[in-house]
């Protein structure tokens, strides 16, 4: 299935993640590695309020609402080999905490220095609120680290979740229609399965918002299983969903036919005459002959009235 290209999402971003080079310096063969080296003499202008310093990775925790879950290992020694040939190109971004810093954007590049086994990395220090780190966590991910649709969903849900926002709030943060906002949520209401044929690629959003339009979760992992076994396209998948929909209201008509037969013959057998029952959707109606007075006495006594 094909990569989908490069977002460009959130607002101001830049402003906070500029450029600025800092190179690994050559290890020598008293020393293996070397530490990091000191930041350029002329980085790329600071935003107001930011500082440019070297921090000890040791010093830094992780983001708590990194909405990542899964790290390309072998994505993230590629990066660490071009880090030490062509330097860190971007600093990450940090913000004080308690006991030293948690990291805001730049975990791929955080863990690269570690796999080059660095004891410092350049880092912007950012004034910033949970609610500010953890959007600019997820704009920066979304921008640079391509998320998986799930991770995409998740990162929303949490946003909305522990910041108290709706959905508008958050597409106006994230610089995204909140149309877009909106069908990312509902992916979280797909079973585990079909998130994690999402999460690997296997399907695409398209794919996913074909099933959504099926009400019953057995019926949607039905379809997705058939999905990545054949390779569907999304017109395809949509196909499979109307033939699936037609055959269950096929088998829907054939059961209730099926009962309504059965209850015919049994009311046909406790009244002793031919019982007609007659169904519409949920309504319907009962039809029992009489042949004379007699019996239509005999019949409300089965009914239980008294005339």
């Amino acid at each position: 299935m094909a990569t989908p290209p490069k977002k460009s999402l959130g607002r101001g971003l830049g402003s906070l993640i500029g450029g600025g080079v800092a190179k690994p310096a050559a290890a020598t063969p008293a020393s293996p590695v070397a530490p990091v080296a000191a930041p350029v003499a002329a980085p790329a202008p600071v935003a107001p309020g930011l500082a440019l310093i070297e921090v000890l990775l040791s010093n830094i925790v992780p983001n708590p609402r990194q909405p990542r879950r899964e790290f390309d290992e072998a994505g993230v020694k590629e990066l660490s080999e071009s880090i030490r040939s062509e330097g860190l190109l971007q600093p990450i971004t940090v913000r004080r905490v308690k006991d030293g810093y948690e990291l805001i954007a730049g975990e791929r590049r955080f863990r690269a220095f570690k796999l080059l086994g660095q004891k410092t990395i350049t880092a912007r220090v950012l004034e910033a609120s949970d609610n500010a780190s953890a959007v600019l966590a997820l704009v920066e991910n979304l921008q640079r680290a391509d998320l998986n649709p799930v991770e995409e969903a998740l990162g929303v849900a949490s946003l909305m979740r522990d910041f108290n926002l709706t959905q508008e709030a958050v597409a106006d943060r994230l610089g995204k229609p909140r149309a877009s906002i909106a069908n990312l949520v509902r992916l979280l209401s797909l079973d585990r399965e079909i998130q994690g044929y999402l999460g690997k690629g296997q399907l695409s959003t398209g794919h996913a918002k074909v099933l959504l339009g099926l009400e019953n979760q057995a019926h949607r992992v039905q379809v997705a299983r058939l999905v990545v076994e054949k390779g569907l396209s999304v017109r395809a998948t949509e196909a499979e969903v109307k033939a699936l929909a037609a055959s269950k209201k096929t088998d829907r008509k054939r059961a209730e036919k099926t009962i309504v037969a059965d209850v015919q013959k049994r009311l046909s057998s406790h009244f002793s005459t031919p019982v007609a029952v007659f169904r519409k959707g949920t309504k319907g109606t009962i039809s029992i002959p009489f042949t004379g007075d007699d019996d239509l006495a005999r019949l409300l006594e089965k009914i239980g009235v008294k005339l």
